[in-house]
Formats: structure tokens, sequence, C-alpha cells
């Protein structure tokens, strides 16, 4: 296993699909808005650094409106409105912890946690969910996971939804632990996400395995 995201990164750089699809999200960001700014595309890894990875929770897209993504699934900027998936987000961590809804949807003190909070594309054009999936992000995303199944300490996969499922199929260390789950998007919260009590098993299984628990209380901004 590699000791660093930067060197995880330095490698991908050299391949030549990176310098493609780097091509491809350069070219976007010139004719549209192009989220998350280019500054923050990587930020899950700068607030989680690999060695201190617990809990890894993949999404599928970044938010396309304005000022939301900040590389960070499901997490939101300070000062913009919660998105549902993450309200409901909140109400299973209600439901499981008693822990109340903070004022805004900024999950930064999870991942300075050990939570990893990556999306399997990880850029996106204004207002169109899904623009940049073809631009090479799975193949980015793959050797991402891969990096991470090599882990000598256990992690927990939280996988929300069928997409997520799918992104993780090459996650086989008997170490790792994969927390299979409904989406929280309204569209599909009601089938099983209320009442799976993810919080709680993730810090059980974090305590079992000698690593200590998240702290999931998010404090208002």
């Amino acid at each position: 296993m590699m000791n660093s995201w930067n060197e995880f990164l330095e490698q991908e750089k050299k391949q030549d699909y990176f310098v493609e699809l780097m091509n491809k999200v350069d070219e976007a960001r010139k004719t549209a808005m192009v989220y998350p700014p280019e500054d923050e595309l990587f930020s899950c890894f700068e607030l989680c650094p690999l060695d201190q990875v617990k809990v890894v929770i993949i999404g599928q897209d970044p938010y396309h409106g304005a000022g939301q993504a900040h590389g960070l699934s499901f997490s939101v900027k300070p000062g913009v409105k919660i998105p549902p998936s993450l309200r409901n987000i909140y109400k299973e961590l209600k439901s499981d912890l008693d822990i109340d809804a903070p004022n805004h949807g900024y999950l930064v003190s999870w991942a300075k946690q050990g939570v990893l909070m990556m999306n399997t594309s990880w850029s996106v054009e204004e207002g169109k969910a899904g623009s940049h999936k073809k631009f090479g992000w799975t193949t980015f995303t793959d050797h991402a996971l891969a990096e991470l199944n090599k882990s000598e300490q256990p992690i927990v996969f939280i996988l929300w939804g069928n997409h997520a499922i799918a992104a993780a199929k090459g996650i086989d260390n008997p170490k790792h632990t994969l927390l299979k789950g409904v989406h929280p998007s309204p569209l599909a919260a009601n089938g099983g996400f209320f009442g799976s009590k993810p919080f709680s098993q993730v810090n059980a299984i974090l305590e079992a395995n000698g690593r200590g628990a998240i702290d999931w209380q998010l404090e208002d901004l």
C-alpha cells in the first residue's frame, strides 16, 4: 500500500487515462461552470489522509448547483441549503444515535476523523447530473478503491444504493466490512434506508477492531 494520497495521485498522473481525463475536465471548464472548483477536486483526500481512513462513503456525482460541491460526497458548503439526501441522512442519524441535525450540510468534521467521502464521478457540469461520468473517472475511482482494499487496517465501506455497491465490487480484503443499504435519496429512502442504523453499526465495528468510534455530532455553524 502507498504511504499517502499524494503518492497515489502522482502515480495516476503518469497514466494515459488520467492525462486524457484531466484534459477533458479542463476543456469543460473553458465553456461551462464545472463543480467542484479545481482546487477542491480532491479535497476528500486532503481532509482524510490515506493512512487514517476508517470509513468510506461512496457517492455518485458531485452536486451540480452553484456553490454546493466541494469535493466530499453528500456534503455542501456552509450557507448552502441542505440537499434532500443529506436531510434524510440527518433523519437517520437522529433515529439511530439521537443526534440532532445541524444548521448546515458541511461534513468536514467527519472527514477529519477518518471518513473518506468520495464520489465515483469527481466532476460535473452545472445543472447536468452525470455529465462527466464517461470522462474516465471510473478508472480513477477503481484505482483509489483498489488502494484502500490493500489497507492492513480494517475499513468500513458504507454502500448506499446499487451504484455504490457496484463501485465497491473489488473490495475483497477480509479485514474490511461492506455495509450495503438503500440510498438516502427521497426516491429510495423509504425502501429501507430509514431504520438501517448505519452510524451505530459503523461505530460498533470500528470499536471491535480497536480503531475508535466516529463522533457523528456536527456542531452548528
